[in-house]
């Protein structure tokens, strides 16, 4: 007998509508070079048990026009933290956030979460983005 799902599409896709912040910019006034931002307080929930996920989101970009703005690039993080959402959509979402705002050359988010029923995960998400996966059911 088959064992029933305990993730239903709506534990995949929670958190992924929420209304965030809007991430200030300001002129960036040199050309080629990398920022590199560490969140190493983050913490978010998972949606499925409601437990809360503790790790560090480190953003890296090349700025073109504009530099992401530290204070609401935080304020904008600690949305997250009552936010139900699994892992991997929080480094997905924020890329995506950061990419509207700020447009970057290039940008890379990095979600390493501590241990939770002794499995760490890192989750690493990079812009411009490969060609979608081809998903395949089972």
């Amino acid at each position: 007998m088959p064992k029933p799902h305990r993730y239903m599409p709506e534990h995949a896709a929670a958190g992924l509508d929420a209304k965030f912040p809007e991430i200030e910019t300001w002129p960036n006034q040199f050309p080629g070079y990398e920022i590199v931002i560490d969140d190493p307080e983050f913490t978010s929930v998972c949606p499925k048990t409601g437990l809360p996920d503790f790790g560090v989101i480190t953003l890296r970009y090349e700025p073109d026009k504009v530099c992401l703005e530290l204070k609401s690039y935080k304020e904008y993080l600690q949305t997250y933290r009552n936010l139900g959402i699994f892992q991997e959509n929080v480094v997905n979402r924020v890329l995506e956030d950061v990419v509207r705002w700020a447009k970057p050359v290039w940008a890379e988010v990095k979600g390493d979460f501590r241990p939770r029923g002794g499995i760490s995960t890192t989750v690493v998400a990079r812009w411009p983005r490969r060609k979608k996966p081809v998903i395949r059911s089972g």
